[in-house]
């Protein structure tokens, strides 16, 4: 059934993953099975042309994007598809996670940006060799707090030491990443309880716009969203 949205003031992030050039399906978090997209919302998987669709059926102010070549493979971004996908999206801020590990990385993602669009480094904690990075960069980036099947990912200082998290922090749950099983909402109140000032973003399982309250009451800023916008259970 198509989903109108409820009260809740939790913010929709439409989420785009990348490999190989095109726009993928999650699937579980299984990224090895993931598949060039087909949806009703683009005539097929470039990237400038399903983000123009997930815009289209929920309108944003900004979307996160998953380099997951860069992620999983530790390839250079790929700036060709962020590039294409920003100027399909005018206004529009970029959250993107590519992997990013080290302080040369994320500067020279930021100076090959377009002078007239915000995007913002992603630091996954899976791709994280201790918290250094995120503590230097601060409120320039955006923490994401990987797990899989309940196990953190990453450093466990990362996960434990939230004096180490900036203002805003990505709760990805990654067994339940395009699963429709439904949000952590345990794990993301835990989070809430020991951080309260901190912005929390969901990530994994959003079925529909039934969650919306839930995320609001267990302290999330917002939630990241992919295959609901794609099935039609969520639209503005």
């Amino acid at each position: 059934m198509s989903g109108a949205p409820s009260a809740s003031r939790t913010e929709v992030v439409p989420v785009l993953d990348l490999r190989g050039g095109v726009v993928v399906r999650a699937r579980a978090g299984d990224r090895a099975r993931y598949a060039p997209i087909v949806t009703p919302l683009s005539p097929g998987s470039a990237p400038a042309d399903v983000a123009r669709g997930l815009l289209s059926a929920w309108p944003a102010r900004r979307l996160y994007v998953a380099d997951l070549d860069a992620i999983v493979d530790g390839t250079a971004p790929d700036l060709g598809s962020l590039r294409a996908i920003a100027a399909a999206c005018p206004g529009v801020e970029l959250w993107v996670d590519a992997g990013f590990s080290t302080q040369d990385g994320v500067a020279a993602f930021l100076a090959s940006g377009p002078r007239d669009v915000v995007w913002r480094p992603v630091l996954g904690s899976e791709s994280q060799a201790d918290a250094a990075l995120v503590r230097r960069l601060g409120c320039a980036a955006v923490l994401s707090l990987d797990t899989r099947d309940g196990l953190p990912l990453g450093p466990a200082a990362l996960h434990e030491d939230s004096s180490a998290w900036p203002p805003e922090v990505i709760v990805m749950t990654l067994a339940r990443v395009g699963s429709g099983a439904g949000p952590d909402l345990e794990g993301l109140a835990r989070l809430k309880a020991r951080a309260p000032d901190t912005a929390f973003y969901a990530a994994g399982g959003l079925r529909g716009p039934e969650d919306l309250p839930a995320l609001e009451a267990a302290g999330a800023a917002g939630v990241l969203v992919a295959s609901a916008i794609h099935d039609g259970r969520l639209r503005m």
